[in-house]
């Protein structure tokens, strides 16, 4: 009989939300509107301090209305990190736009301020600088990028900044929350992310007509007027009313499941640190300077070369035969199928990051018992090395 399995970064549900969905059910507010929607909004503007917010299905219907309200049309350029998930592409080819892909830097593994800025000359260079339209950085697996760098680029060349904050909720740069840096920020609520309303996101902006724009286009774009009447093509992306119920409960928890991870993070690093005092050089992905990171997930390099032929593979398949999830770090976008005509600006960091990295289970509710199986399978794999 299988052990139970361990997974990458499942839901961790407190308690407290059961009695935010009995209110919700019993006061019969199960629509995309309600009290709870608008307490949520406000929990998170007050979190991040960030003045507006506007909740919705995904991260990716959030990143899709932020195009939407830069402008961003057929033909116009989107400058993105290439290390990311799909959710923060697919928006820009929705738009019939033209995603513009960016290399990481190695501290990090966020977009690199050199490459980026390379993209905006090569295109100025071609004449097509009026046609960007947007820089999107991406704060991967929790960790802030280098902000101070990336938004001097965009105001040294009128670029505006949107950030996909999709996996940094509660993350800090210089003590101000990811997301909050450029004209608006998305977070996820996904049901893999470090809190969560089973399926959501949400959009911030200090900017409040941006928001109230938001909320139009997200409930189908209905005007105002007694009978249905539509100048504009709106969205169904509104987040329900139940689903914040559950978000609220999650909301009371969060700094608890950000000390969890960090503390999950810890805990590979001082196993992974003595494991290096034996000859291996296993790398973590590391904090600039005046950054703090929520350790969402937390993800380790392993360089054959550099530690006698070990493989992220070879770990990521034994975890498995024991039933304990892992997986590699994301794909580049400009290495997928459907983006490979799409042009590429970097020196190959993230491509290597893909071939040698590996994601660790790290959810909140990892036990004791679990870390002791996840070490018992290290160890089998380090001895055998």
């Amino acid at each position: 009989m299988k052990n139970t399995r361990i997974y990458l970064s499942p839901p961790h549900l407190s308690g407290k939300e059961t009695d935010f969905l009995l209110k919700v059910l019993g006061s019969n507010w199960i629509a995309p509107i309600g009290p709870e929607l608008n307490v949520l909004e406000e929990e998170i503007s007050n979190l991040v301090g960030s003045s507006n917010c506007c909740l919705l299905n995904s991260a990716t219907s959030a990143i899709h209305l932020m195009l939407i309200m830069l402008g961003v049309k057929d033909g116009d350029y989107v400058l993105t990190q290439t290390h990311t998930h799909v959710g923060s592409v697919n928006p820009i080819v929705y738009q019939k736009s033209i995603p513009v892909f960016i290399d990481s830097e190695p501290d990090t593994w966020n977009m690199s301020p050199e490459a980026l800025e390379e993209a905006i000359l090569s295109l100025t260079n071609q004449g097509k600088a009026d046609r960007i339209k947007a820089i999107m950085p991406v704060h991967l697996y929790g960790m802030p990028a280098k902000l101070d760098e990336i938004l001097a680029i965009a105001a040294k060349y009128g670029i505006p900044v949107i950030e996909d904050a999709a996996e940094s909720l509660g993350s800090t740069y210089k003590d101000k929350h990811t997301g909050t840096f450029g004209k608006m920020g998305v977070y996820s609520f996904n049901g893999n992310k470090i809190i969560t309303t089973s399926g959501g996101g949400a959009l911030v902006s200090n900017d409040k007509a941006l928001i109230e724009k938001a909320r139009f286009l997200a409930t189908q774009a209905r005007d105002k007027a007694p009978h249905y009447q539509h100048s504009e093509i709106g969205y169904n992306y509104r987040l329900s009313n139940v689903l914040a119920g559950i978000g609220r409960g999650q909301m009371q928890v969060l700094d608890e499941r950000i000390a969890q991870r960090r503390a999950n993070y810890q805990r590979y690093r001082d196993y992974f640190e003595d494991k290096n005092q034996q000859g291996y050089h296993i790398q973590f992905q590391e904090e600039a300077e005046g950054s703090y990171s929520n350790r969402w997930l937390t993800c380790v390099l392993i360089d054959p070369e550099k530690n006698k032929g070990l493989t992220h593979e070879k770990l990521r398949l034994a975890l498995e035969v024991e039933n304990i999830e892992s997986r590699p770090l994301w794909k580049p976008m400009h290495l997928q199928p459907v983006f490979k005509d799409y042009v590429f600006f970097g020196d190959g960091t993230a491509e290597q990051l893909f071939n040698i990295g590996l994601c660790l289970p790290s959810g909140s509710n990892l036990t004791d018992i679990d870390f002791e199986r996840i070490f018992g399978v290290l160890d089998k794999v380090f001895k055998s090395t």
